[in-house]
Parts: structure tokens; sequence; C-alpha cells
């Protein structure tokens, strides 16, 4: 899938944004990234409000394989080739997709707020620095009999 395919494959849903990402492209709307296209296909972004969707149309999630073991990534869901010839009903599929998206980022958010109260919380806490005392010199013990004499 080039550029240009999915911009017209996108039309009805409405403007987005296509960047390249891993071996295909990322696609998003309002900066949220919702649908990823690859050399296997056009997956969409799924939660379990959307995945008994895709299992209905017997599609099947992202995965991959590395040198130990096959990984599926159950957050992005192939779409069904079907919708490929119905641009109306893709993009009820792809808004499904955003708002599965935009949940998941809601999700997330209360985390990174917490990680930022902790670090707030330990820049209060922080004690001050001790003063150091001046440094003294130290004479050894061959300087000090030369002075001694």
């Amino acid at each position: 899938m080039d550029r240009d395919f999915l911009i017209d494959l996108f039309s009805d849903f409405g403007p987005v944004t296509i960047r390249r990402m891993f071996s295909g492209f990322g696609i998003s709307a309002d900066g949220t990234n919702f649908a990823l296209a690859l050399r296997a296909g056009l997956y969409f972004r799924a939660d379990e409000t959307t995945i008994p969707l895709f299992e209905a149309e017997g599609s099947q999630p992202f995965s991959y394989q590395t040198r130990t073991k096959t990984v599926t990534v159950n957050s992005y869901w192939q779409l069904p080739a079907r919708l490929f010839d119905d641009s109306e009903e893709l993009s009820n599929w792809a808004r499904a997709a955003l708002a599965a998206a935009q949940r998941a980022a809601l999700r997330k958010r209360p985390k990174a707020r917490k990680a930022a109260k902790k670090v707030a919380k330990k820049a209060v806490v922080k004690k001050p620095a001790a003063k150091k005392k001046p440094a003294t010199r130290r004479v050894g013990k061959a300087k000090r009999a030369q002075q001694s004499r």
C-alpha cells in the first residue's frame, strides 16, 4: 500500500496524517494513531469494545515473527478485506478504531500523572546539600621533620 492509496481509502473518513513507520505507515487523526498499514495488510486499533466486530468478520490480530517466537499484538486487528470496496463502512470502522485509540490514550494518562507527582514529591523532600568544610593542608612526615629542624 502506498501513501496515495491510503489517502484515497480514508477520503470519506476525513483528513488523516500518514507517516512512515516500521515497514509501512502509521495513520492518525487528531494526533492519535489508530491504524497501521504494513506489508501484511491494514490494521485498525481495537479494544474490548471493538474486538468482537473483528472476530465476527474472521479477522486476526497483528502478529510478527522473531527468531524465537511469534508475537501477537492484540491492540491492532486486520481490517476485513470486504471494507476496501465500501468506503462508507470503512469510515465507520475507522471512527471506531479512532475511538478505541483515544480510550487507550486516556487509560495511559493517569500513570504519567502519578509518575510526575512522585518526581515532584521527591524534589520537595530533597534535603539541601551539607556545606563542605574548608580544606586543611596536610603536611607529610618528611615535610614536618624538615620544618622542625
